[in-house]
């Protein structure tokens, strides 16, 4: 199969590419390192020529509302017409557990927008909704520091390995269009402020952990970022992924 991967230079992208070449596939990266941009439409119909599957991974560079939804929504418009005209038989996007459940938080409200583009395009899906991955947690705290202090809430969230969710949509991609949403999430539920002090203490570097409830962009967030019974739960433990990184 010839399948495009939007995105495809970025972390989840470059590891989809990665997995359906090494199981024969044929996989084009797009994106506007490559002359793809899917906001404008320029080179996205050269890009989808004779694809059979394409793999929407791409990300908005603002977490603000408008400009995310800008994003969110041109592309989707974008991708699915250009589907259309080169018979895309599969569009595959990623998003994120719960997110049709926090009205109040303007980047999921685009990332919702971007669903509902895709379930209304008219060409066969499969979104994979996954949980928030290990590798935003240092950013995230990065974020949060004040002085010597990182100031994180004890929202509770079921991160999982960037390299678990790449293998899901790679599944995804190299499957029938599922025409629905399918979530996944890691082994273990940790309060946000929990993941700061175990990463502290296996990675010191003479901050500690403050729990604040008012601070860091998930503050306030209610209790959807742990996913439910009909999660497919990954494998790799944080503990385990922090050593190896």
């Amino acid at each position: 199969m010839k399948i495009v991967v939007i995105g495809g230079t970025g972390l989840i992208g470059s590891q989809v590419v990665k997995l359906v070449r090494d199981r024969g596939h044929e996989a084009v990266v797009a994106s506007p390192s490559k002359g793809v941009d899917t906001v404008t439409g320029q080179g996205v119909a050269q890009a989808l020529e004779g694809a059979d599957v394409v793999v929407d991974v791409s990300n908005s560079p603002s977490f603000d509302t408008e400009p995310a939804l800008d994003f969110f929504t041109r592309s989707a418009q974008h991708v699915i017409e250009a589907e259309k005209e080169a018979g895309v038989r599969h569009h595959v996007t990623l998003s994120i557990v719960g997110v049709d459940q926090v009205p109040d938080y303007g980047y999921y409200r685009a990332k919702v927008a971007q669903e509902e583009a895709v379930r209304d395009g008219g060409v066969p899906y499969s979104i994979v909704r996954a949980t928030q991955f290990f590798e935003f947690v240092a950013p995230v705290m990065d974020m949060s520091t004040d002085g010597g202090q990182v100031r994180m809430p004890s929202t509770r969230l079921r991160p999982i390995a960037s390299a678990d969710v790449a293998a899901a949509v790679a599944e995804a991609a190299q499957g029938e269009p599922s025409n629905g949403v399918r979530n996944i999430a890691g082994p273990e539920i940790y309060r946000l402020d929990q993941l700061g002090e175990i990463t502290l203490a296996q990675k010191p570097d003479g901050r500690t952990v403050v729990t604040d409830e008012d601070a860091g962009p998930f503050a306030g967030m209610p209790d959807v970022l742990v996913g439910d019974a009909t999660a497919h739960v990954a494998a790799t433990r944080y503990e385990d992924w922090l050593k190896r990184n």
